[in-house]
Parts: C-alpha cells; sequence; structure tokens
C-alpha cells in the first residue's frame, strides 16, 4: 500500500516478530543479556515476563538466532494450553522422535535417552517455551523433572521461560517451590519511554530505507507514547495507521493534528481509552527473583511503573491546583485590600453610622457582615488581622497541596 508511496523496501510496522525490525532498548538489552547468561550457565531455568505485546516472541527469536546450533539444539514450545503429556509430545517431536500412541513413561524415557546422546555428543538441549502463562502446574513439573536429568554430571537440557504478567503467579504458587529454586535469572519486560519509543520508531523505519520521508514532528512521538502506553505492538499498530493513511491523502509529513485524529479513530474502532483493547499494570522490570524465589512467608509484589500518559495527567491536576492557587491568592489580595480600604474610611469618618457593610466582593459574591456602628478601631484591626490569618492558612494548604503533586510528578518521571 503505502511502501512504494514513500520508498520503502518493506512494512515497517508489521505484527510478525521479524528479528531485522529487533530493537534494542534497555529493558530488551538486559533480558537478552540474562538470557545469554542462562545459555553459559548451561543449567537451570530462565524466565521472561512482560505484558501482552512487550516483545517477548521477538526477544526469543534474536536469542535463537544467536545460538551456536553446533552446541546448542533448540525445542521451541509455542504452549496453547498444552497438558504434560502433550508438552512431552511436543519435545519427543521435537527430537524427531515417534510419540503417537506412547504413553507417558515411554515419552518420559525416550526423551531421557535422546537427550542423553545429543549432551554425549557435546551438545545441549533447549527447550524454550513461549506463553509459558498457558502451561499447566503438571507440564512445569514434568520440565523440571527433565532437567534434574544428568549424563556426566551434566543436565540433559534446560529452559526457558517466557509468559505473560500473570505468570509470576503460576511460579509462586506453593506446589512450585523446587521449580523456583532453579530459577537462575529472570526479568520483567517494561513499556519504553518516550525517548525510547521515538528511537524505536526510526529504528523500524530506517531498516526499510527510510529517509525522512514522510516527516515526523517532534510532538508526535510523545502523542504515539501516551495513547500506546509505551507497548511496542501498540506502536506498530499506530504507525502502521499512520502511514497509511498519510500515503492515502498522499502527505509526506505526519503532524499532531493527524495523529491525534488517528489515535481517535482507532480508539473508536477497539472501544478503548488506549491501543489496543488490553491493558495491563506493567513492572519495573527489576526485581523479579524477590517475586518468585521465597519459600514462604511475606511474598513483596515490584513496584508498578506508571506510564507517560499517567505523568500526563498527574502534570494536568498539577496545572490545575496552580491556576487554583493564583485565583485564591488574587482573591484573598483583593479582599485584603478592601479591608485596607474600609478601615481608612472608618479612621476618616470616625466610624459614621452603616449598620452594615456589605460592599465586599467574597469569593462566593455574597455579602459579610459589616462593622456595626459602635464598632472601634481595634475591632476592625481585630477582623483585619482575622482575615489575613485565614488568607496564610489557605495559601499553606494549597502550597501542600500543589508540593505533593509535584512531587507525585517528579516519582514518578524517575521511574520511567
Amino acid at each position: 500500500m503505502y511502501e512504494s508511496f514513500f520508498g520503502f523496501s518493506a512494512r515497517p510496522f508489521q505484527l510478525m516478530p521479524d528479528t531485522r525490525f529487533f530493537f534494542k532498548s534497555a529493558g530488551h538489552q538486559r533480558a537478552l543479556a540474562y538470557m545469554r547468561y542462562g545459555l553459559q550457565q548451561g543449567q537451570g531455568f530462565i524466565v521472561i515476563t512482560g505484558d501482552v505485546g512487550t516483545g517477548k516472541s521477538l526477544l526469543l527469536n534474536a536469542l535463537v538466532n544467536e545460538m551456536d546450533t553446533e552446541r546448542l539444539v533448540p525445542v521451541r514450545i509455542a504452549s496453547s494450553r498444552l497438558d504434560h503429556e502433550q508438552v512431552l509430545k511436543v519435545i519427543a517431536g521435537s527430537l524427531g522422535l515417534e510419540y503417537e500412541g506412547r504413553d507417558k513413561a515411554a515419552l518420559l524415557r525416550d526423551i531421557e535417552t535422546a537427550c542423553q546422546q545429543v549432551t554425549a555428543a557435546g551438545r545441549r538441549v533447549i527447550v524454550l517455551v513461549d506463553e509459558a502463562q498457558n502451561l499447566p502446574t503438571d507440564g512445569l513439573e514434568e520440565l523440571r523433572m527433565l532437567s534434574n536429568v544428568e549424563h556426566c554430571g551434566q543436565p540433559i537440557l534446560q529452559c526457558f521461560l517466557l509468559g505473560q504478567r500473570e505468570f509470576r503467579n503460576t511460579l509462586r504458587a506453593p506446589g512450585l517451590e523446587q521449580l523456583r529454586q532453579r530459577v537462575i535469572a529472570a526479568y520483567h519486560l517494561r513499556p519504553l519511554s518516550e525517548s525510547e519509543t521515538r528511537q524505536y520508531i526510526q529504528h523500524r523505519l530506517k531498516t526499510v530505507g527510510w529517509r525522512d520521508d514522510p516527516r515526523i514532528e517532534e510532538p508526535v512521538y510523545a502523542l504515539i507514547t501516551a495513547a500506546t502506553l509505551g507497548i511496542p505492538r501498540r506502536i506498530n499498530l499506530l504507525m502502521d495507521r499512520l502511514l497509511l493513511n498519510c500515503g492515502l491523502d498522499e502527505l509526506h509529513y505526519i503532524d499532531e493534528e493527524r495523529t491525534r485524529t488517528v489515535i481517535r479513530e482507532v480508539e473508536q474502532e477497539v472501544g478503548s481509552g488506549n491501543l489496543p483493547a488490553e491493558e495491563g499494570e506493567t513492572g519495573d522490570g527489576e526485581g523479579l527473583l524477590d517475586v518468585i524465589a521465597p519459600a514462604s512467608g511475606d511474598v513483596r509484589h515490584p513496584v508498578a511503573i506508571r506510564t507517560a500518559a499517567d505523568t500526563a495527567r498527574l502534570e494536568s491536576e498539577l496545572a490545575a491546583v496552580k491556576l487554583q492557587l493564583n485565583t485564591l491568592m488574587e482573591r484573598n489580595a483583593h479582599l485584603a485590600r478592601q479591608l485596607e480600604a474600609r478601615l481608612d474610611v472608618r479612621r476618616e469618618a470616625e466610624v459614621t453610622a452603616d449598620p452594615m457593610i456589605s460592599d465586599i466582593d467574597t469569593a462566593d459574591d455574597t455579602a459579610i457582615p459589616g462593622l456595626q456602628t459602635e464598632a472601634t478601631l481595634d475591632d476592625i484591626a481585630d477582623t483585619r488581622r482575622s482575615a489575613r490569618r485565614w488568607q496564610a492558612a489557605l495559601v499553606v494548604a494549597a502550597v501542600v497541596v500543589l508540593a505533593g503533586a509535584g512531587f507525585a510528578v517528579w516519582v514518578l518521571q524517575a521511574r520511567l
């Protein structure tokens, strides 16, 4: 469609996990480093989790591409709610074994024999499970039991488990204590920051020959980050639609107005305030072992990272508080000036006969009781001091609210 219009060699934002477009964000580099560390150790379980669309499958493809197949034998399991026997059949099939009509005991025996032969030849079987959150507990236990089998002091296989956020809850199950103790590296992928979103978009565009056509205005990146929550799959969806929209209208630039229009269109189609409909809380990418490793007792959840959209909302609320504070201070200053003027008039007139002073504009536009004809100058001074005390109290309260909101924004930005 739009590829020929912009001179691209391919669609830059396709949803398939193509390693040509693999972007090494800080989080993805760290996750890949943990996986490489696991390969070097040659034993145990490596766990990578992340919310829907954060790039786990692409990360797995990148790792497989790096593997030395002369030393490693990758066995991939795209889990789709397989039971424990189906897991064994997938492994057996990947190793070239016959599995039809074989019972569990025969499958286990055949797999162990095949893995031992691979190990004896100086190679190692690597089981890579994608969508691990769909694996039942007994399927995970089968993998653990296989990882216990050794040949000449070496484990016959190693397991990499990649799953969505809920997989961490699965690993916390009381019956998986032994598996938890075998996790040697773990990481939780977080969404991209605004600067990473900008780099991610440009990386994909440059991969297909982008030369600033279309030209992307700088504020567009912030809009995309807020609308997609920094999740790569959502970014792909929105950018693909933006490029299609510009191509159809024969435009060579992407501006704020068009971006907002396309965001509204896509949100109306999927029926959500973000892209796409599914949305989950995102983790900070650190300390997963603190969650899955404890033997019992207190289990601490990782601190949740709020997104750029949340930060923008808080900054908007902070601006509203500042506006209210300014309005309050202006009204208080106006009230103080009127009280001062009234005091001067009273002094000059020596408190002439006015039954009630009601000419002061207050916040709710109602009259307030004035000084009676018998009021003294001391009474007037007391009224002015009281008004100033209220003014000071209101200003202090507003400053406290303002400082609290500002601190919240600072903390969230520091975590992003």
